[in-house]
């Protein structure tokens, strides 16, 4: 016959205090003095106790788990980011729930749905979007969403990002004010914020020096895609003397494809810069000038924001932009006196 679960009960009579205070004990933030957290500790252990979060979420309409669904960790930036915010968060007393989905059809609001039906706190999205009618479930019913990494038209969704338009106009100053004359961009995914304000940004930034960009691919975020956009603005006529690409994953793919298929230099034939900066760029085989998102204040927003809203129901949305410098390495002609 199986043995008889331990029970809270069972750890306080033990103890000699009461079952509250048993449940003070493991409820993060709540308070106990010293000397019970011990008395309640040493009883556990004895018992072999392990409190029941399903049972505790039951009583107090909390399970402090939070969601965080992901569309893909192929790009080396988000199992960065998903490690930080999972130690934030755990930090604070939240266990963690990690999804994939991708970022096309209605997997992400099938997933949310799953959550919705583990009872979490509180969702972080990175790297996809909701749709309006999944936001407004998760409203309804008292989960709020932060979006990491990408923003929502609206404002109805609270979302952290990098400031990826002022990202994109500091590039394309920057190969400006290089002499670069052919300059392309491979652009990050049309259908996300970010892919999108990052090719605004660069458009905006050529065209205060006077200038349009040679050509606007988009690669999709996939290595694939990247190489393929490479090969197409190579054969040319007129080839690009620089090419920002819209994040680090992709830019490592047009550099592979640039000097070891297409036997060209990087820089002296071609400037290459990415987004990002995830630690890869800093390798000697690559050398990447990037612009850095600044993850571990991305990360800090992100659970600030979605904790202040577990905590104070109804706070407003906010949209939080982040700036982050542009981090000069060997892949791209560096300006004499450049400064940011």
């Amino acid at each position: 016959m199986p043995e008889a679960r331990v029970t809270s009960q069972d750890v306080a009579r033990l103890a000699g205090v009461s079952q509250s205070a048993v449940s003070r004990v493991f409820t993060p933030g709540a308070s106990a003095s010293q000397a019970t957290i011990d008395k309640v500790k040493r009883a556990a252990t004895q018992l072999g106790y392990r409190p029941n979060p399903l049972a505790r979420a039951m009583i107090t309409g909390k399970s402090r788990i939070i969601g965080l669904v992901v569309a893909y960790l192929d790009n080396q930036f988000y199992p960065l980011a998903l490690e930080r915010l999972s130690n934030a968060l755990q930090a604070k007393g939240y266990h963690i729930l990690v999804f994939t989905t991708p970022n096309s059809g209605d997997g992400l609001d099938r997933i949310v749905g799953e959550l919705m039906d583990y009872r979490v706190d509180g969702i972080i999205t990175a790297s996809v979007a909701m749709s309006n009618g999944m936001t407004q479930r998760c409203a309804d019913a008292g989960i709020p969403v932060v979006l990491f990494n990408r923003g929502q038209d609206g404002d109805g969704q609270s979302s952290v990002t990098s400031a990826n338009i002022d990202g994109g106009r500091k590039v394309a100053s920057f190969l400006a004010a290089g002499g670069h004359r052919r300059i392309a961009h491979i652009a990050g995914w049309s259908g996300s914020s970010t892919g999108r304000d990052r090719a605004r940004g660069f458009t905006q930034g050529l065209a205060a020096h006077d200038r349009l960009p040679l050509d606007v691919i988009d690669g999709m975020y996939t290595r694939d895609a990247a190489s393929q956009a490479t090969r197409s603005l190579m054969a040319r006529a007129d080839p690009p003397d620089a090419i920002f690409v819209g994040n680090d994953h992709m830019a490592f793919a047009v550099m592979d494809t640039l000097r070891g298929e297409l036997g060209l230099r990087v820089p002296h034939d071609v400037s290459v810069v990415g987004y990002d900066d995830v630690p890869l760029a800093g390798w000697a085989a690559y050398d990447l000038t990037t612009l850095r998102q600044p993850v571990n204040r991305m990360v800090e927003a992100t659970v600030d924001t979605l904790l202040d809203q577990i905590e104070t129901p109804g706070s407003l949305p906010e949209k939080i932009e982040i700036q982050g410098p542009l981090i000069l390495r060997g892949s791209a002609r560096i300006p004499k006196d450049w400064t940011q």
